[in-house]
């Protein structure tokens, strides 16, 4: 595995399995969606306090390309960098790799902003600090 900027580990759970014993492909995003969120929390991004601010996160548009089925009781980790697509725009990079070989699973490029209270996009300064100062890059 490459340098991240925040990776967290995971174990498949059997009701996420469909018939043929692999993860759903849905599964996946509550993976992805719950490490964006520690990774952010981790970072002093509160979700509750900044909404209270005005400052909504959104996410516009995801991409992924799966590589290797998850099966149940499989140890995985998903990590993260990040990057600036746009003035008003940020990307993050997620990567799953199964443990302990770290054989890559899924490559996911999400695209999201943030919305003022008008519903206009709008890049809070802490969020491009955190954006631009990242690893970066797959």
């Amino acid at each position: 595995m490459k340098d991240y900027r925040f990776t967290l580990d995971f174990e498949v759970r059997d009701y996420e399995c469909d018939l043929s014993g692999i993860v759903n492909n849905a599964i996946y995003q509550h993976y992805l969606e719950h490490a964006r969120h520690k990774f952010l929390k981790s970072q002093g991004i509160n979700f509750p306090e900044w909404a209270n601010r005005g400052v909504h996160l959104v996410v516009i548009r995801i991409e992924m390309d799966f590589l290797h089925p998850l099966r149940s009781g499989d140890r995985f980790t998903v990590a993260i960098n990040t990057e600036r697509v746009s003035r008003l725009r940020f990307g993050i990079l997620q990567d799953i790799y199964l443990l302990p070989d770290e054989t890559p699973v899924l490559c996911a490029t999400v695209i999201g902003t943030a919305i003022n209270e008008h519903g206009r996009p709008s890049l809070p300064r802490e969020l491009e600090a955190l954006i631009d100062s990242g690893v970066g890059g797959r």
